[in-house]
């Protein structure tokens, strides 16, 4: 098993924004595989402003099925670009769940 952690440091003050947006895309990631997945934010330490999407995956086989199938998609394509206007810039972490 995987865990993939998308994290984004958003503008600040789009804290809100960005929430709100990750309820239109809780359907859309529904629909393209993203079944497992929640939404972390900052609450006092580190960076500002964080917004971290994790999901987790059999494989890393099965997350970038996943990503092949939802990010090419007019729905997907849509959202996102109502998104990046609010981030500062993004990383990605993808690491093994240790038994």
């Amino acid at each position: 098993m995987i865990v993939v952690r998308d994290i984004f440091h958003l503008k600040f003050g789009k804290a809100k924004d960005a929430r709100e947006l990750l309820k239109e895309a809780k359907g859309i990631n529904e629909k393209y595989g993203f079944a497992n997945t929640r939404a972390l934010s900052d609450l006092v330490t580190g960076k500002s402003y964080t917004l971290i999407l994790e999901s987790e995956w059999e494989d890393l086989g099965s997350w970038e099925a996943a990503m092949k199938k939802g990010l090419g998609t007019e729905d997907w394509q849509k959202w996102y670009s109502k998104f990046i206007p609010l981030v500062d810039s993004a990383g990605r972490e993808i690491l093994n769940i240790v038994d």
